[in-house]
């Protein structure tokens, strides 16, 4: 099925179902989808504690309003082995430089973590780069049956998460989460299923050529 090298990242709202797809699709292709661990490849790789990963995971630095405020561009060079190794920057540099490392070595799934722009950077160039997203009715109603909570709490975790995430990735990138031009397609998935969003993904990298 698969015909040549290629990387597939998803960037997704909490909520979305763009996690659940992309684990449908990795299956479906016969490839990784990789996630949470991310988190124990970087920690195995850095020899630094996976709970300090964790901590940092798909958060902003501590320096958000200084980063912001002074322009700063973001540095996804090599990590620092220095008395700042566990910096949520360092941090990020490692968890870089192993999805870097999978990118290249593999076909695979990367959901999150600002694979489009680490991809980018590395001018890595066979990747595909989704964003899923959808209305607030449809992110509620999949976060209670996914994740088995109440409706207040789903209103929680969606406006918390996706919070993080947006403003994650401003830190480490310098780009807006949601600016349609970082990404081959924006998916809205408040207007179709599952099933038809693992279709609409298929048919796209199919269209590319990477599968038949």
């Amino acid at each position: 099925m698969i015909k040549k090298h290629f990387v597939i990242t998803i960037d997704r709202q909490y909520g979305s179902g763009g996690r659940v797809v992309g684990k449908r699709l990795a299956e479906d292709l016969g490839i990784h989808f990789y996630d949470n661990d991310i988190l124990k490849l970087t920690s195995e790789r850095a020899a630094i504690g996976e709970q300090y990963f964790r901590l940092a995971d798909e958060k902003a630095g501590n320096n958000i309003l200084y980063k912001i405020i002074n322009n700063l561009k973001p540095d996804i060079s090599s990590p620092k082995l220095d008395e700042n190794i566990v910096s949520p920057d360092n941090l990020f540099r490692f968890q870089a430089e192993v999805i870097r490392e999978i990118a290249k070595n593999e076909s695979c799934i990367i959901a999150g973590r600002c694979g489009n722009y680490v991809l980018s950077q590395a001018k890595i160039e066979d990747h595909v780069d989704f964003f899923v997203y959808a209305d607030t009715e449809t992110k509620i109603k999949r976060a209670m049956d996914y994740d088995r909570i109440s409706r207040d709490e789903a209103i929680k975790r969606i406006q918390k998460i996706n919070k993080e995430r947006k403003e994650y990735h401003k830190y480490y990138t310098g780009e807006d989460w949601m600016s349609p031009d970082r990404y081959d397609l924006m998916i809205n998935a408040s207007r179709i299923s599952y099933d038809e969003m693992e279709i609409l993904m298929k048919d796209y990298i199919r269209m590319k050529g990477f599968i038949d």
